[in-house]
């Protein structure tokens, strides 16, 4: 089958994303497949589909246009079925401000938060009440930009002073901020795939550095992993039921993977869902599937199978 493998793009994840689509066109050649590799920042995205005829394409791009349904909208437009969820479903999930309103409305645990939007501070004065977002959230907290993936533009917040240059440098990545609660305790990752999701084990994710930043993420060594994770197992059901509540209420098909953090008393907190998770060799899905004694390839051949089923 021809699968078009969308990965590079023009975001700071560029690097990320590309390392991911060569890991999935390995996968899927593994699997018998013709794939070929699309990078819209050097190919017209549009015109090279409707030339290539793809079968499908898989979604590896990270960020705004990849997870945001820009790019889902366009191959809705021109008729080439794809990998992943919905264009609107993505829109949302990728939007923390949005997403954290859909998980508490639906009874979700997710830890509190305030939003502060640039365009608030720019033009309606909201810069005078940070005081009150920490009021509401409680210090040490966390900011992140609202549309933006990889731990970009994150900071771990101590002192109220602190904030205002915080929230800035997420206004940097996106036109709005999230001030949110932090919690401590064990940090967590579950990949659900298939249609309904279905979960694989939970990955417990120890950073040598103590914080699960870029450089964290993506440089080999600099995190340890446990899959599955040592968690007892009413802890690991209360955190897979969580996640999966995540993602049902969030509308995801095919491959999503949810952010959580298990505090002390072993309650889980949902922090944030992504729809075009990594899958490079120090990325989450993959130490998944490890777990569950699964490769690469069998992931992504169930993935597929669930998007070609729908099409």
């Amino acid at each position: 089958m021809k699968i078009a493998v969308l990965a590079g793009g023009r975001t700071p994840e560029r690097d990320v994303s590309l390392r991911s689509g060569h890991r999935v066109l390995t996968a899927l050649g593994e699997l018998g497949h013709d794939a070929v590799l699309v990078d819209p920042a050097e190919r017209p995205l549009a015109e090279t589909l409707l030339e290539l005829r793809p079968a499908i394409c898989w979604l590896s791009l990270h960020g705004k246009e990849g997870e945001d349904g820009t790019v889902q909208r366009l191959l809705h437009l021109i008729d080439v079925p794809y990998v992943g969820s919905a264009a609107f479903d993505c829109e949302v999930a990728f939007d923390k401000m949005l997403a954290k309103d859909v998980l508490r409305r639906a009874g979700v645990p997710t830890p509190a938060w305030a939003t502060v939007e640039g365009a608030a501070l720019r033009d309606l004065g909201a810069g005078a009440v940070l005081g009150i977002a920490v009021e509401r959230v409680g210090l040490p907290c966390v900011v992140k930009p609202s549309r933006s993936g990889s731990a970009l533009g994150v900071s771990f917040v101590e002192r109220a002073a602190d904030l205002p240059a915080a929230v800035m440098g997420a206004l940097s990545f996106s036109g709005a901020a999230v001030i949110e609660a932090k919690i401590e305790g064990s940090e967590l990752a579950l990949a659900a795939v298939g249609s309904p999701l279905e979960a694989l084990p939970l990955v417990e994710i120890v950073p040598k550095s103590s914080v699960y930043d870029y450089a964290a993420r993506y440089t080999a060594g600099a995190t340890e992993y446990f899959s599955p994770a040592r968690l007892a197992d009413d802890v690991t059901a209360d955190a897979t039921s969580a996640a999966l509540a995540a993602v049902g209420a969030l509308g995801l098909r095919d491959l999503a993977r949810v952010d959580l953090m298990v505090d002390s008393a072993g309650r889980p907190w949902v922090l944030e869902v992504n729809v075009s998770p990594g899958m490079t060799e120090t990325s989450l899905v993959p130490m998944a599937a490890c777990g569950a004694g699964m490769t690469l390839a069998d992931v992504c051949d169930r993935i597929l199978r669930s998007a070609l089923d729908r099409s």
